[in-house]
């Protein structure tokens, strides 16, 4: 994989990733996490433009649809992932630029990067990708601080290693979007709501993991709903009942949008002068060798427990 510059891991998070497509420049859409595959869920969050699934990738080939190899290529944005931790902009990505809705904008910044890489085979859009700095630095926005640095290493087997792919319907047919493959799978028509057609596709993946093991996550690229909502309230013949429950649920949004904003905050603040000055104050105090003692028999227990239930698996 290249090696131009380093990506970190992103957290499968509704809040991040509704950040980073703001970042991104992005306008309409926000994202959404799915609590399952039941229908009300989707009608929920209707309309949606794309999903991103995030399950425990073991390296077999799970491929279940036919790889496209034909002239849709040219219409379809698949970019290969060449370089480690890229898959959740890759996934996010490979839907913000595959939606045909005149109600997402993409911005400056994705727009100009689409046109650059139009006529690129998905190698060369993959590695356009891992280069462009500002792409990169939308995705390290999201980096947690580190109190040592470690030398990058290839997870081995017994790593549990996760990754981000996308479903999106295209001209009246499903594609996954799934950097490690070779190209855009193609999972059969979109039918009239292809929500309906997609769910049996990914509980058929789910289903492929042993029962009571909770390896995946989804989340909905869906319309923003702060837009949304203001739209509605716009209408000329809205009734004054109506505009009340909107302007509520307007209100909910956009506390929810706070509480995610805060969220993001935390997740990216530095936290370890503190945590050096409580490990001096225990040092001071002759209580660090205690508290290093107790945290070194817990992880000992972890690795121990994680072990056991691994050969209880074969």
């Amino acid at each position: 994989m290249s090696e131009a510059g380093t990506w970190c891991l992103i957290e499968s998070d509704p809040g991040v990733f509704t950040e980073m497509v703001q970042k991104f420049g992005v306008s309409g859409v926000q994202v959404e996490e799915l609590w399952s595959l039941d229908k009300d869920q989707f009608e929920a969050v209707n309309p949606v433009y794309g999903l991103i699934f995030l399950f425990k990738w073991t390296g077999e080939d799970d491929t279940s649809g036919s790889i496209v190899i034909d002239s849709r290529l040219d219409e379809i944005f698949f970019a290969k992932q060449v370089i480690q931790n890229a898959c959740a902009t890759q996934a996010i990505l490979s839907i913000l630029m595959n939606i045909a809705s005149p109600d997402v904008k993409l911005g400056d910044t994705l727009k100009d990067f689409k046109e650059f890489c139009s006529s690129f085979d998905a190698v060369m859009k993959g590695l356009a990708l891992s280069n462009s700095e500002s792409i990169r630095t939308v995705h390290n926005s999201f980096s947690h601080q580190t109190l040592f640095e470690f030398d990058s290493k290839k997870a081995d087997k017994d790593d549990d290693v996760y990754h981000f792919v996308g479903y999106i319907p295209i001209d009246g047919r499903i594609y996954e979007l799934d950097g490690l493959k070779e190209g855009p799978i193609d999972h059969g028509a979109a039918g009239a709501n292809w929500t309906e057609t997609v769910r049996p596709i990914i509980e058929e993946r789910m289903q492929r993991y042993k029962e009571g093991e909770i390896h995946f996550n989804l989340m909905a690229v869906v319309e923003d709903k702060i837009q949304k909502f203001t739209k509605l309230l716009s209408k000329p013949d809205i009734s004054q009942d109506e505009s009340s429950q909107i302007k509520m649920q307007l209100a909910d949004e956009e506390s929810r949008r706070n509480r995610w904003k805060i969220e993001n905050i935390r997740r990216r603040h530095n936290y370890l002068p503190i945590i050096m000055e409580m490990l001096k104050l225990l040092a001071q105090r002759g209580q660090l060798h205690t508290v290093y003692e107790k945290a070194k028999e817990k992880t000992v227990q972890l690795s121990q427990a994680k072990a056991a239930a691994k050969l209880a698996k074969k």
